[in-house]
């Protein structure tokens, strides 16, 4: 059970880092062209405290974006799954502005919050990531089989025992699937803030610094720390969905 949790992924993502080192090798592909695995180690050792330093201004804007996107679409999406008619009214809406790229607002978000640089990169991680939990929160309770609701009233439940005890707790396991598409989307609004309004702050700063100097070993080095701070966010994730909504877990071999 722990190697296939554990063990299985770690053993992935060596193969990865194999096979990509061996096609870079194969490819007879110079560094400026496309970095190798073993390209990168210089680059992490070089600039090992810029890595820490931005890593962790990455990280916590992109957790506070993500904490914004979970209370506020969570709340969007109970008041959708708990009325048809708002529903109707708002799905539309948030499809239509999730539809729009994010990388087209955050010059505009740039420009309306001039310096207001940690402000910037949370509201666009925020805006791109609460969409999926709205929709999955709304889904989950408007889908609640009306047979429960029958049974609930007949025993002299309220409509709010209903939804604290049934419904909502309902909604968990298309929550944290939600939750887990949401944590890649608010790196990705993350870096979008960094890298297109760059202000010296984050990994996309970095990674921009690499691109302005042609350092093609500095960028893919980014590119796989973000990875794995994705990677970690992710498990993070699953551990609070074994915790609240492990009940939901199917057994597989």
């Amino acid at each position: 059970m722990i190697f296939r949790k554990v063990g299985v992924p770690f053993a992935a993502m060596i193969l990865f880092l194999i096979a990509w080192e061996v096609l870079v090798w194969a490819n007879g592909w110079p560094n400026y062209r496309m970095a190798s695995p073993s390209d990168l180690i210089p680059a992490y050792e070089r600039y090992w405290p810029l890595f820490l330093e931005m890593g962790w201004q990455t990280l916590w804007r992109t957790v506070v974006g993500l904490l914004l996107a979970v209370i506020v679409g969570t709340g969007i999406g109970l008041v959708m799954g708990i009325s048809r008619t708002l529903r109707d009214g708002l799905y539309p809406l948030l499809v239509g502005f999730n539809a729009i790229p994010k990388a087209t607002v955050v010059p505009i978000v740039a420009l309306m919050f001039v310096g207001a640089h940690d402000f910037n990169t949370v509201l666009i991680a925020f805006m791109i990531s609460f969409f999926p939990i709205a929709v999955s929160v709304s889904i989950g309770l408007s889908t609640l089989e009306p047979e429960y609701r029958d049974i609930l009233r007949a025993l002299g439940a309220s409509q709010a025992t209903i939804f604290w005890k049934i419904a909502l707790p309902k909604t968990l396991p298309e929550f944290f699937g939600a939750l887990k598409v949401a944590v890649t989307l608010a790196f990705i609004g993350t870096n979008l803030m960094e890298i297109v309004s760059p202000h010296g702050r984050g990994l996309g700063a970095l990674f921009d610094s690499g691109k302005t100097n042609s350092d093609y070993p500095l960028m893919f080095a980014v590119l796989l720390a973000l990875a794995a701070l994705g990677i970690l966010l992710y498990y993070v994730v699953v551990a609070l969905e074994k915790t609240f909504a492990g009940w939901a877990e199917r057994p597989s071999g």
